[in-house]
């Protein structure tokens, strides 16, 4: 290949690139099928198992040919073309556009789906409840601010189920027409507000702080008033076509958001891929009661990953408490813990099971 002239690899890229295209025509033909098998028994077509099946075996064969990073990302589009060749499907997310959740959104499905953005978490389940759209994405926890409880409430409340997670790092911009000392007001969703508290207290310290629904919206309101920033993403300033005065201004630099993808049916146990499940438990008020709570995970050996208390929105000083665990809801000694826990809890609720 070192004695080739420029023009002869690129007619040797134009022969690979043909064989690609005749390859990839081939992988969606058999997308098809399996999509009309599915179809005939009533399956879902997006199985999130399956892809973390795709992805490993795709990365052990690379063996670092190819960057992971790029691997990834090429394969997210053939698996969204694929998944779009069976059925065409509907993501609802918390909007409006350009937001961190619609990022999350394009990270897990692709760009080969339609997409509608949602005024409100409660909207986004409402849509997949309804059938108007087929999953949703919501925020659930920040590694800064915390969890965010409109999704845990509408967790507790709806029959949907988490049939996935997306982790995103958060990379927050300062956005805005004026220059720093034109600054009287920043704006953005109160999580970002928190996560870049620190920063904008050494940096703007006179300027007020407003709340609003949305990182979006609020680049919308700069790009009206040069008194206005934004917090918000890049994304967002190029979207709405305002400039980013300072990047990366979040206190912590490892910052990262995990959203949910939220789907009418449970994923089932897949061998070979490992699970986490998510669920909410009531106790009763008595001494005692979180320790018995905790002890069959600790007898069955369930690694805890995450719990979380939420007050009871029917019930004053009554509490729910979610808890993320590794495994599947399905397996044998998780079903053996729920077992000991339905002796002594008044509730139980399964949120989901879904790859890690």
């Amino acid at each position: 290949m070192g004695q080739m002239d420029k023009n002869d690899i690129r007619k040797n890229i134009d022969s690979i690139d043909t064989q690609i295209l005749d390859l990839l025509t081939e992988r969606i033909a058999c997308a098809k099928e399996i999509g009309r098998m599915k179809t005939d028994r009533g399956e879902d077509v997006y199985v999130p198992s399956r892809e973390v099946q795709v992805f490993k075996n795709l990365l052990d064969k690379n063996a670092g040919r190819i960057s992971e990073a790029a691997l990834k990302s090429i394969y997210r589009e053939i698996i969204s073309a694929s998944i779009s060749a069976e059925k065409k499907l509907m993501v609802s997310y918390l909007g409006p556009r350009a937001t961190f959740t619609q990022q999350a959104a394009l990270k897990n499905f692709g760009s080969c789906v339609d997409y509608r953005a949602m005024p409100s978490i409660p909207d986004v389940f409402a849509a997949v409840e309804s059938g108007d759209a087929d999953y949703g994405v919501i925020p659930i926890e920040n590694s800064t601010e915390g969890a965010v409880f409109h999704s845990m409430d509408m967790l507790t409340e709806s029959d949907l189920y988490i049939v996935g997670q997306v982790y995103m790092p958060i990379e927050h911009c300062l956005i805005s027409r004026g220059s720093l000392d034109d600054i009287r007001k920043v704006c953005s969703k109160d999580q970002a507000i928190g996560q870049c508290r620190s920063w904008i207290r050494r940096n703007i310290p006179s300027a007020e702080i407003q709340y609003v629904e949305s990182t979006a919206l609020a680049v919308k309101m700069a790009a009206d008033n040069p008194e206005i920033a934004a917090v918000g993403s890049s994304l967002s300033a190029e979207l709405y076509g305002v400039p980013i005065l300072e990047r990366s201004i979040q206190d912590n630099k490892t910052n990262q958001t995990r959203f949910l993808i939220i789907g009418k049916n449970p994923v089932p146990r897949t061998d070979g891929v490992r699970f986490k499940t998510s669920m909410v438990l009531a106790v009763n008020d008595r001494p005692g009661a979180l320790y018995d709570m905790l002890l069959p995970f600790n007898r069955a050996n369930l690694n805890l990953t995450r719990i979380e208390s939420r007050p009871n929105r029917k019930k004053a000083w009554s509490y729910h408490f979610f808890v993320d665990f590794e495994g599947h809801w399905d397996d044998e000694v998780v079903r053996t813990a729920i077992g000991e826990l339905q002796k002594t809890l008044p509730m139980i609720k399964w949120l989901g099971s879904y790859p890690m």
